[in-house]
């Protein structure tokens, strides 16, 4: 199932207030799937709403015209969870996928959630890797690392993984 974010927060009352986002969407007869940040791409400490990917229309004007009390009272303008573009491969070249996927496996192993922005259907394109905004800078800087380190390190660290 192609499913889609309708909601995301890691302020104090994220868990409450995505419950009771995902209640307010399956009263109204829309499937939502509540996830805390131990699911694969949620960023640490943020809850999410996802919904089907021909729910999330209706499921936005549905929570754009039911805002949480919280919300109204005190709006959050952050935007710590916006993802932004930490890496771009080289349009055109026949490694531009397996490069995006090798810094999002770095990104991955350090913890730091990311994802892969992109269309095999337009290979003259680049690849993009984006992390949230809070956590762009550690991204960028173990991504200089590994460029810094080279292949030869990347190759030492799997022998040594293998080792164990």
């Amino acid at each position: 199932m192609d499913s889609v974010t309708v909601f995301r927060s890691a302020d104090a009352s994220a868990e409450e207030d995505a419950t009771a986002i995902a209640q307010l969407l399956r009263e109204a007869g829309i499937p939502a799937t509540l996830l805390d940040d131990s699911a694969p791409g949620v960023p640490q400490g943020a809850w999410e709403v996802c919904v089907a990917s021909e729910d999330g229309a209706r499921a936005d004007t549905l929570i754009a015209t039911h805002p949480l009390e919280d919300e109204v009272a005190n709006p959050d303008e952050s935007h710590d969870l916006d993802m932004v573009t930490v890496f771009r491969s080289a349009p055109g070249t026949a490694a531009s996928d397996s490069e995006a996927m090798t810094v999002k496996g770095l990104l991955d192993a350090a913890d730091i959630p990311a994802v892969l922005v992109g269309d095999s259907r337009f290979p003259n394109l680049s690849e993009q890797v984006r992390v949230p905004r809070l956590q762009a800078a550690e991204a960028r800087k173990v991504i200089a690392d590994a460029l810094a380190e080279g292949p030869a390190a990347a190759d030492e660290e799997e022998a040594e993984s293998e080792r164990h």
